[in-house]
């Protein structure tokens, strides 16, 4: 069992790490940015206080005339730890916390080749929502 609780400062650098580890990219800068207010980053602890994952998001009004939406930005889990709940633990805490200020929608941008992620939210009860995704690529 996991113990989800806000992410602080000092678990940054864990975080960092593991996010790098998974993605091949670090961004220390991108997750202080998660820090700021208005957002929900939330860190999932072992029991012996160890970093089993985490989930960040914030709620936005759409630009283009939706109402605002609780929006998941990132979630990682430790592989090892992945098939236990701790992804499922995550997202409901954070769709608490959206519920809690009033919002009925909650959604996220994933890229349809990653069948991993896609099947996590799906698992979750997520379906294709009625926004395109619309890209251009200017390289």
């Amino acid at each position: 069992m996991v113990a989800i609780r806000p992410v602080q400062a000092s678990d940054l650098p864990a975080i960092s790490a593991l996010d790098a580890r998974l993605t091949g990219t670090g961004k220390p800068a991108y997750w202080q940015e998660m820090l700021a207010p208005g957002r929900h980053f939330l860190i999932a602890e072992t029991g012996k206080g160890g970093l089993a994952g985490f989930i960040a998001g914030e709620i936005r009004a759409w630009e283009f005339g939706q109402p605002p939406a609780g929006w998941v930005f990132a979630i990682q889990i430790e592989p090892k730890l992945r098939l236990k709940g701790t992804g499922t633990a995550l997202f409901e805490a954070l769709v608490t916390r959206f519920k809690e200020n009033g919002v009925t929608r909650v959604r996220t941008l994933v890229d349809r080749k990653d069948h991993l992620i896609l099947s996590f939210f799906r698992a979750q009860g997520m379906v294709a929502g009625p926004s395109l995704q619309l890209d251009k690529d200017l390289s």
